[in-house]
């Protein structure tokens, strides 16, 4: 488990002073770090009883073309370029804002497949 309560820490390098120790409700879990790979999802009970779907490995995408506006099922093929990481390239990650290579051609993904359980993305022109 992960706590994410506030920093101990100031910005200034200073320390808070603790009025209370941890709560349940701050309480995080690891990435669902997706994979490209045979589809494999697991619900998570989340914070109220609500569930949570993760994609732990995911093989296709849904892929919207803005310039016809339809939308089709397309292989995931490779992950090309990632701003958040450049280590999730070469470890081929499936985060929100990650270019991949689609049969469609290339496409960046908008949801996010570690929360959703889903893989939509949109073509790049």
């Amino acid at each position: 488990m992960q706590w994410q309560g506030r920093s101990v820490r100031k910005p200034t390098g200073g320390r808070y002073h603790t009025s209370q120790g941890k709560k349940r409700s701050e309480i995080g879990r690891a990435p669902a770090e997706t994979h490209i790979g045979e589809e494999r999802r697991k619900v998570i009970r989340t914070y109220g009883g609500n569930q949570k779907v993760r994609a732990l490995r995911m093989d296709y995408a849904t892929v919207a073309d803005p310039a016809t506006g339809e939308t089709r099922k397309a292989k995931i093929e490779a992950v090309e370029a990632n701003s958040a990481n450049p280590n999730y390239v070469r470890r081929g990650l499936l985060t929100r804002g990650a270019v991949i290579r689609t049969d469609m051609g290339r496409a960046r993904i908008v949801s996010r497949p570690g929360q959703d359980g889903v893989v939509n993305a949109v073509l790049l022109a």
